[in-house]
C-alpha cells in the first residue's frame, strides 16, 4: 500500500470497512484501471482512489470509470501545465483565492466572492478555478484531503451569475475533485440566491449539498459554526474575524502564486498547450455561445427552466 495511505479520509469512508475490505477495494480499482502512464500513475495514489471510492459508495466499477474520466480529462486539459501568468486576469479583483490561514483542522481556505466576478470568458474562468483547486490541494497538509470554501456575497446580484458556468463548475469540481470539498461556508447570501440555490441544487449531488452551510452576520447560531471551524484572530474581518490585514491584494497575492508555481512546478511559464487559450480568444469564443447562455440564464432567473 502507498504511503499516502495514512492520510486522514473524506467522510471516514475507508473507516467504515475492515482494514482487509479496504485494502481489497483499492487493489480491484487498481486491476480495473490497466496499465497506467508514469504521470497517471502519479495521480493514483491510495488516496486518491480512496475519494473516488467515498464519491460512488464504495462501488468498484462506478469508482474506476469515474477515475478514468478524470484521467481522460487530466491527459487532455493539463491542468498542473495552468500557470500563473496565464490566469493572473481572472484573479485581479481576488474573485477567488487562497486564504493565509486554514481551518482548525488544518484544511485549505479558499475565499470566493461571486460579486467580483470581472470577466465573461467561460473557458478562462474555468481555468482560474481549476488553477486554485489545483494550488489549495498542493498547499494541503500531509494528514489532509479536503478544503473549506467561504463563500462572501457582499455586494452580489444576479447578474453576477452565468448559468452555463454554474453547470460547468460543479461538473468539473464533482467530476474530477471528489471529496474535496470539506465544507462550504455561504455568508450573509440575499434572498434571490437563496430561491437561485433551490434552482441549481439538482444539478448538485445529495453530498455536496449536505457540506454548504449558511451563515448570517447578524444570527448567532450560525456565526458559531465560523468560531468552532477558524481561530477568529486569523480570519478576516469580511467574515466576522479579527485580522484586518488578511485581505485581497492583487499584487502579494501574485507573488504568491509565482513563488508556488517554482515551488510546485520548477517553473512559472505558460504551457505550449495552454499559451493559446489567451483571455481573447477565450473571450471570442465565449461570445458565439453568449446569445444562448443568455437566454438560459433568464429562463433560470426567471423561473421557467
Amino acid at each position: 500500500m502507498n504511503s499516502d495511505s495514512n492520510k486522514s479520509s473524506l467522510n471516514g469512508f475507508e473507516k467504515s470497512l475492515p482494514p482487509e475490505e479496504y485494502l481489497n477495494k483499492i487493489n480491484e480499482v487498481r486491476t480495473l484501471l490497466g496499465p497506467l502512464t508514469e504521470k497517471s500513475s502519479e495521480f493514483c495514489s491510495d488516496s486518491a482512489i480512496t475519494r473516488y471510492l467515498a464519491a460512488r459508495n464504495g462501488h468498484v466499477n462506478k469508482a474506476t470509470k469515474m477515475l478514468k474520466e478524470t484521467l481522460k480529462w487530466r491527459a487532455q486539459y493539463k491542468p498542473e501545465e495552468i500557470r500563473w501568468e496565464e490566469i493572473a486576469r481572472e484573479a485581479e479583483t481576488g474573485k477567488i483565492y487562497r486564504a493565509n490561514c486554514t481551518d482548525k483542522y488544518g484544511r485549505t481556505v479558499l475565499v470566493m466572492r461571486p460579486s467580483s466576478q470581472n470577466t465573461k470568458s467561460y473557458k478562462g474562468q474555468i481555468r482560474f478555478l481549476v488553477y486554485c483547486m489545483e494550488n489549495a490541494i498542493l498547499n494541503l497538509p500531509d494528514n489532509q484531503e479536503q478544503m473549506v470554501w467561504l463563500i462572501d456575497f457582499h455586494g452580489f446580484n444576479m447578474s453576477h451569475i452565468s448559468v452555463k458556468v454554474s453547470r460547468e463548475t460543479a461538473h468539473v469540481l464533482q467530476e474530477h475533485y471528489p471529496e474535496r470539498l470539506g465544507l462550504a461556508i455561504v455568508y450573509n447570501p440575499p434572498k434571490i440566491f437563496e430561491s437561485f440555490y433551490k434552482m441549481v441544487k439538482p444539478f448538485l449531488e445529495p453530498k455536496t449539498c449536505n457540506k454548504v452551510k449558511f451563515v448570517y452576520s447578524d444570527d448567532n447560531i450560525s456565526k458559531k459554526l465560523l468560531e468552532d471551524l477558524f481561530d477568529m484572530e486569523q480570519l478576516e474581518v469580511a467574515f466576522g474575524g479579527k485580522n484586518s490585514d488578511a485581505g485581497f491584494s492583487f499584487e502579494k497575492y501574485a507573488e504568491r502564486m509565482r513563488e508556488d508555481d517554482l515551488k510546485f512546478y520548477g517553473n512559472t511559464t505558460v504551457s505550449s498547450t495552454s499559451a493559446h487559450l489567451t483571455n481573447s480568444d477565450s473571450e471570442v469564443s465565449d461570445s458565439e455561445m453568449k446569445h444562448l447562455e443568455d437566454k438560459e440564464d433568464e429562463k433560470i432567473k426567471n423561473g421557467t427552466l
